[in-house]
């Protein structure tokens, strides 16, 4: 596609979006009795909308918005598992492209989404998709390490799912997966700052959101990135801030007994005993 970095790369209008239930205003919601699934579901359409109006410029390339194209597992993750309110959330950064990009579940591994979390989904396709990094939804060979990781992390301690998700939740501050030409992938914290900014700007407006729905007593960054986006957001509020070793392989120090350094940091947190 030569010449393609020269020009603005933007999250393409999907007519199918078009046919989700329109979203809720926020005043509605208020004084609506609306469950809390209900409301993170408007939440997350109003992301997704607003994600869709972003503009991208090289290194981006192609821009994948999970929670339109892949928008059937993302609810039905919501559905399942947001029905209460809770004690913990982790925040990831945004969806790898072997993990909620193919599922629309945060470190969507799909083994863990479908065997787990006992979810299957219809995934669509984005409108504009780079050849090196396919949508195939659960077909998908490849392997999320850091989803494995974190969510074998979460069965090991707690069973069945549903233990699990009865105190804690997991989020992405970003939405969207970033990729270069060459098909690699981009994290958010790398795109130029008046990208950044306008993206940091939608994506702090539904972490606000998400803590006034799931009124969490800790906030646990996994990695820098998300910690520090959660200290910025949630800075003043009476919530505790922690953070943990990123699980992906990109680390050294995640390759080494990652399971348990974690384990160790939110015990020494006080967040788990």
């Amino acid at each position: 596609m030569a010449g393609a970095s020269r020009f603005a790369t933007s999250v393409l209008n999907d007519r199918r979006f078009d046919g989700l239930p329109p979203r809720r205003p926020a005043a509605v919601l208020a004084q609506l009795s609306v469950t809390v699934q209900d409301q993170l579901i408007d939440a997350a359409r109003e992301l997704a909308s607003q994600a869709r109006k972003l503009r991208f410029r090289a290194p981006v390339s192609h821009v994948y918005n999970p929670l339109v194209y892949a928008w059937n597992g993302h609810e039905v993750f919501l559905r399942r598992f947001g029905g209460s309110q809770k004690e913990v959330v982790f925040l990831g950064m945004n969806p790898g492209p072997f993990g909620m990009a193919q599922t629309g579940v945060p470190f969507g591994e799909i083994s863990a989404v479908r065997d787990w979390m006992k979810i299957v989904a219809a995934i669509e396709r984005p409108d504009r998709e780079h050849p090196r990094r396919p949508i195939q939804g659960f077909a998908c060979p490849r392997s999320e390490i850091s989803g494995r990781r974190l969510w074998g992390l979460f069965e090991q301690r707690f069973g069945d799912a549903e233990n699990f998700f009865a105190r804690h939740f997991v989020v992405n501050y970003c939405p969207l997966a970033f990729l270069d030409e060459g098909g690699r992938n981009l994290t958010p914290d790398k795109l130029p700052a008046a990208e950044k900014e306008g993206l940091e700007r939608i994506c702090d407006a539904h972490l606000r959101r998400v803590i006034e729905i799931l009124g969490p007593r800790w906030i646990i960054g996994v990695g820098d990135f998300a910690a520090r986006r959660a200290e910025g957001v949630a800075g003043g509020l009476p919530i505790s801030i922690g953070r943990i070793l990123h699980p992906s392989p990109a680390s050294p120090a995640a390759n080494r007994d990652w399971t348990g350094k974690a384990t160790n940091q939110l015990q020494a947190l006080g967040v788990w005993k």
